[in-house]
Parts: structure tokens; C-alpha cells; sequence
């Protein structure tokens, strides 16, 4: 197949650097987004997220002419679905924006179409993909009816890379490509193997959204027991940080770093997918989920003792007149993304239950986003969080927090979910 336009559906954090690859490849891309402020933003040569370099590519894919940004989508040789996957109700699947997108790209499909799923989903979502193309288009034969034959080749195909470092993960990556037929899978390769220099490995559809979501609660339950020995240990009056350096040594043993929860649009919703799919089978992942979910409860309660502890020593105050400081919003370190952030959801039920002084530090954003002004949350720099605040409260290790000086923190109570401050 011959790949000369390629639509790329979702101009977020992996959609736009996937559709801004493409086009530096000389490919003519369609970028669809239904936010305006996102297609104008792009079709000016800007970007709307952070993530290194991704500025450059963009503008000069623009100025050359080969990325273009539109609401409407348009017809190509292939569609790349990349719109958010999130969760409702009781931890169950939204699928309601990959059927928005399917809605879309069915007027303009034409045979001989590839239409790729990357948004992470639940086993199945390909499937049913195809269905809802398949009713909205009767004219076309789609794989679950015609096979090999069909006139619209569907494949999925999840995206695992690291924000802060998507450009070069999306080409050195190895990529997991489940098409619903073995041709689907041909199809996908050869649209990939224009930029991905990593292995293209072939697999069922369903076998690719498993896939994804293993990787990711693989990860979960791995971050569950850091955090849970995390409360253990403070318990127990003993350095979890020290602790896990001491048991790394163990040639066997690597466990990871306890952090206030666990962020993100895809280790925090992922393992959900294959709790919702075999609810009474998936015991271990909906307890680590638990574990992962209830720790942003305990730093609350680690904020609320160590404001207490504050007033104990200083009992001519009263509560309003005790500053915090949350240090960091996003849901990793040196990214802007606020996405299921647990230390977003922190800072803002610590403002909504401290009543003095709130201040949020946050170096990767320039403003609150207009649905957090008003709650008490104050965005500053850090010296001015350090120069005003009696409570510190360490949620991402952002590279600016792990070279503040120890010395600089002063006597004020420190509550340090990354062990940065700790030692």
C-alpha cells in the first residue's frame, strides 16, 4: 500500500507528535482535533503541550506544508485514532470519544483505507471499531465480515512512550501491531516503518489492547508495593528511602520509588480495563489499584499532622496563619501534563480543607488552569513558596526541587513524598 496522506485523529500528547513525525517524513498529514484553539494553535506553526523539540518539528512540518490541523476530518490512505480512553461510573471504560472519532472518519473512509486504534482500550474496542464503521458504512466490507478481502484494512495499535522523551520513543520504540486480519497487520506495518526504526511484531488485535494494558499494570503493581511499604515503614518509624537502597543491592531485587500515587492518563486508568473486563479474576491488580489510589489520603493526613505539629510549637498561631506549599502539580517530573495527577488532587483537597495560605509551585505551567482558579491554590515560584510558607509538601521531583539546598528549607515541618528532601 501506498501511504501518501495520513489523518492523525487527536492532536494531544501522543497524537500531535505522532501526526508532527509523519509530516517530517515527508508525508502529507491531516491533523482533526474538535478544539479550535488546538487546530489553530497548529496551523500557525505552535504547539499547545510541552515536550521537548516537539516545537521545532511542528513549525517547520507547517511552514513546509506538509502538517495541516482541521476540526473537520477529511479523506486520506490512513486514519490513526489517538483520543482519549477514559473511565466512568465504576472505574468502567469510556469509549464514547473513540466513537465520536469513528463517527467522524466514516463519511470520508474509501476502499482500500487503513484506520489504526492507538488510543490504549479495552480488549475488544478494535472490534467493536469496526462495527460501528461497518454499520455507518454498508457500502464498505470491513474484516470481521470479509477477512482478508475487506475493503478497509483495521489494526490496533498502542503507543508506549515516555513523556519528555516521545519524539525519540516513537522512533526507536519497538511497536506492538495487532491488525484483524494478517494483511490488516501488513498494512499497519508498512504505515509505521516510515519513521519506527525499532521492530514492528505482529499480533492479533486483541492480543495488542491486552498488551498495552499488561505493560501498564505491570508497572501499577510494582508502584503498589513501593507505596504500601512506604505507609509500612513510617509506621515501623524507619527511612523508607534508605530501606529500598539497601534492599536494590540484592542482585534479584529492584524495587521502585514510592511517589503520593500514581498519575497519568495511562498506569493510573489502564489496569481498570482488565479489572472491569474479568472483575473476578483480576484480584492482584484492583488491590495494587487500591493501594495506589488510597496513598494520595495518607499525604493528606501526613499534611494535616505535620500543620498540627506546626501549631504545637508555636501556639500563638492559629491554622489561618499557616502557609503550605504544595511543590509540584504534574503527574511526573519536568512534564506540564496535569492528567490524573495525584499531586494535583492533593494540593487541591489541601486547599479546600487548609483555611489559611495554599501555594501551588509548579515550573513546567504558566497559569492555573481555569478550572482550579478560585480554589484557594495559589501558583508561585519556589523561592517565593519557601520565602512564605511553614509547610513544605514535596509531590513530583521536578529537576528545579532536587537542586534546592537542604539548608533552604530551613526548620519549616516537611512532608516529602519522593524522598528528595529525606535524607
Amino acid at each position: 500500500m501506498l501511504f501518501h496522506t495520513i489523518s492523525v485523529v487527536g492532536l494531544g500528547y501522543i497524537g500531535l507528535p505522532t501526526a508532527a513525525v509523519f509530516a517530517s517524513r515527508k508525508k502529507k498529514v491531516i491533523g482533526v482535533d474538535v478544539n479550535q484553539n488546538v487546530v489553530d494553535t497548529i496551523n500557525l506553526g505552535g504547539i499547545h503541550i510541552v515536550e521537548p523539540d516537539l516545537d521545532m518539528i511542528v513549525h517547520a512540518a507547517v511552514t513546509e506544508g506538509y502538517l495541516r490541523a482541521t476540526t473537520q476530518a477529511e479523506p486520506a490512505d490512513a486514519f490513526l485514532i489517538a483520543v482519549p480512553t477514559p473511565f466512568k461510573g465504576d472505574h468502567e471504560p469510556d469509549l464514547s470519544y473513540i466513537a465520536s472519532a469513528t463517527e467522524a472518519i466514516a463519511p470520508v473512509l474509501k476502499k482500500g483505507n487503513l484506520v489504526i486504534l492507538e488510543s490504549t482500550s479495552p480488549v475488544g474496542a478494535t472490534e467493536q471499531m469496526a462495527g460501528w464503521l461497518a454499520a455507518a458504512r454498508p457500502d464498505l466490507s470491513f474484516p470481521q465480515t470479509h477477512g482478508e478481502n475487506s475493503d478497509i484494512r483495521l489494526a490496533h495499535c498502542p503507543e508506549r512512550v515516555l513523556p519528555g522523551h516521545v519524539l525519540r520513543e516513537l522512533v526507536q520504540n519497538d511497536r506492538v501491531i495487532g491488525g484483524m486480519t494478517a494483511k490488516c497487520s501488513e498494512a499497519a506495518v508498512e504505515l509505521y516503518k516510515v519513521f519506527v526504526k525499532g521492530e514492528c511484531v505482529t499480533t492479533t488485535a486483541r492480543t495488542a489492547e491486552m498488551c498495552k494494558l499488561t505493560e501498564n499494570s505491570f508497572r501499577d503493581v510494582n508502584i503498589a508495593f513501593a507505596n504500601e511499604l512506604s505507609i509500612i515503614c513510617d509506621k515501623l518509624d524507619i527511612n523508607v528511602w534508605e530501606l529500598i537502597r539497601l534492599a536494590n543491592r540484592h542482585p534479584r531485587v529492584n524495587i521502585l520509588q514510592p511517589g503520593p500515587g500514581v498519575g497519568g492518563h495511562c498506569i493510573a486508568v489502564d489496569p481498570w480495563f482488565i479489572v472491569s473486563s474479568i472483575p473476578e479474576k483480576a484480584e492482584l491488580i484492583r488491590t495494587a489499584r487500591n493501594v495506589n489510589d488510597g496513598k494520595p489520603r495518607w499525604v493528606e493526613d501526613k499534611v494535616k499532622t505535620a500543620v498540627a505539629e506546626f501549631l504545637q510549637e508555636n501556639p500563638e498561631k492559629t491554622a489561618l496563619d499557616v502557609t503550605i506549599a504544595c511543590f509540584g502539580l504534574a503527574f511526573k517530573p519536568d512534564i506540564d501534563d496535569l492528567r490524573e495527577s495525584p499531586a494535583l488532587a492533593i494540593s487541591l483537597k489541601i486547599a479546600a480543607a487548609h483555611p489559611g495560605c495554599v501555594l501551588a509551585v509548579e515550573p513546567n505551567i504558566r497559569a492555573l488552569p481555569v478550572t482550579l482558579v478560585g480554589n484557594n491554590l495559589v501558583l508561585k515560584d519556589a523561592d517565593q513558596a519557601l520565602a512564605e510558607s511553614d509547610v513544605l509538601v514535596l509531590l513530583v521531583d521536578h529537576k528545579e526541587f532536587n537542586s534546592i539546598p537542604v539548608a533552604a528549607l530551613g526548620e519549616r515541618k516537611i512532608v516529602d513524598t519522593r524522598g528528595v528532601w529525606s535524607f
